[in-house]
């Protein structure tokens, strides 16, 4: 480990102890990455990247120490929620089609079966006459 990571590292965990403290001094405070990063010294993408276990030790701690969910937790929790009601949508839509899809395909068989001049007549001792419901 180069002194710059190490240096980083010290700095982020630091800047976790200030935030979970209450008393930031770089950042608005937010139990964020981009709070954390600011708070920290530390470019985002840094934090994401090379320092991702300390992003997930932050997280931990916010859960933990203050019985809060961090904001990007929320957002994907709210996305989870769209996402299975999307998903549900998408699946009563699909049965919707498939019973059309199969109403349609009986449709055609009655109309080609009801035609007397199609080539895909069935044998004759082979089939059941349908009755129309008109009479």
């Amino acid at each position: 480990m180069n002194e710059q990571h190490h240096d980083e590292r010290t700095r982020i965990r630091a800047a976790i102890d200030r935030l979970l403290a209450g008393q930031p001094t770089s950042s608005n405070g937010s139990f964020t990455v981009v709070a954390l990063a600011a708070e920290a010294g530390v470019h985002r993408m840094a934090l994401q990247k090379r320092h991702a276990d300390l992003k997930e030790e932050f997280y931990v701690r916010v859960r933990a120490e203050t019985h809060q969910t961090s904001e990007v937790e929320k957002r994907l929790r709210k996305e989870v929620v769209r996402l299975k009601g999307a998903l549900k949508d998408s699946r009563v839509a699909e049965a919707a089609s498939r019973h059309r899809a199969e109403r349609m395909a009986l449709a055609a068989a009655v109309l080609i079966l009801r035609q007397p001049n199609s080539q895909d007549q069935p044998v004759s001792g082979n089939v059941i006459p349908l009755r129309s419901s008109g009479g």
